[in-house]
């Protein structure tokens, strides 16, 4: 990993200010409208798409932005990211889309929760350029991971009432 001090001296400095200030996960800012989340990995992302939130020419500060995210900040038309973290290949997708990107520690890749590897999110859109079908991608890969999560949360419930 390389650290680098960034300089925002703009909107994108007052959005990483509040990320880390009020402990957010994903903050954006398109004119007068501010959405926020503390929710991880890239479910916010996912949700505001969803929602039909106006983003377009806005600016975003992130704890982690992988590829994945990054092609999501690329659909939803966001203009500046500040990530905490971030990916050698997210910062390539941004910049390839004319997003400015500033960061605090850029890295190979994003990892797994449990530390193992990759990060799925980041596997399922390795050779995806295209952010809508890296959308599309991401929305089947989060379905199929909490149907896996609710089928072991089911499994460990049965186990435990026996």
């Amino acid at each position: 990993m390389s650290e680098r001090k960034t300089s925002c001296p703009d909107r994108l400095c007052t959005l990483r200010a509040r990320l880390e200030s009020e402990n957010l996960t994903c903050i954006l800012q398109k004119g007068d409208n501010v959405l926020t989340s503390t929710q991880t990995g890239i479910r916010p992302l996912l949700e505001w798409i969803d929602e039909k939130q106006d983003t377009r020419d806005g600016a975003a500060a992130d704890k982690i932005v992988g590829k994945a995210a990054a092609l999501l900040y690329v659909f939803m038309g966001v203009r500046a990211v500040y990530a905490e973290v971030l990916s050698a290949s997210g910062l390539r997708t941004l910049q390839a889309h004319g997003i400015r990107a500033e960061y605090g520690t850029l890295t190979d890749y994003i990892v797994n929760r449990a530390g193992t590897g990759m990060c799925p999110m980041e596997e399922t859109v390795q050779t995806v350029s295209d952010p809508a079908e890296a959308l599309a991608a991401l929305r089947a890969t989060a379905a199929r991971l909490r149907a896996a999560s609710a089928q072991k949360t089911a499994m460990d419930t049965a186990v435990f009432s026996s």
